[in-house]
């Protein structure tokens, strides 16, 4: 997959890795951020935002934030998502709030989650990247 051709949004689980040093899937992420290819919303800021440990770490989320392409949650895209998690539940397959979430904006904007969690690999219409 060439990460200059691809909308990416990057889940909470490669952000963690992203601060870490020298963490494999951190160090694609940087590419990915490189060459304009991450996107995020909000369910994921707020993940990140809620474990920060210093003002510092915060201030590095913040700064790193404001230069990728951001989408939200709409009225309708809510009620996908709802539609979305009922679907998986009526298969036994229960997953996080946040994720449901994720995916729900993933396939509205067509792009691709990078994840470390399988568990999106159960959501129909969600493409997962591993780089």
């Amino acid at each position: 997959m060439d990460p200059k051709n691809n909308r990416i949004l990057a889940d909470t689980s490669v952000w963690i890795e992203f601060f870490r040093p020298k963490a494999e899937a951190g160090n694609k992420l940087e590419k990915l951020i490189s060459v304009n290819s991450v996107w995020t919303c909000g369910v994921i800021l707020y993940e990140l935002t809620q474990g920060v440990r210093s003002e510092s770490d915060k201030k590095s989320i913040l700064d790193i934030f404001s230069s990728l392409q951001y989408v939200e949650m709409t009225a309708s895209l809510w009620q996908k998502a709802g539609e979305l998690s009922s679907v998986l539940r009526r298969k036994g397959i229960n997953l996080p709030f946040s994720d449901i979430v994720i995916a729900a904006i993933t396939i509205e904007h067509n792009l691709s989650v990078f994840t470390l969690d399988k568990h999106f690999e159960k959501i129909p219409g969600v493409r997962v990247c591993r780089f």
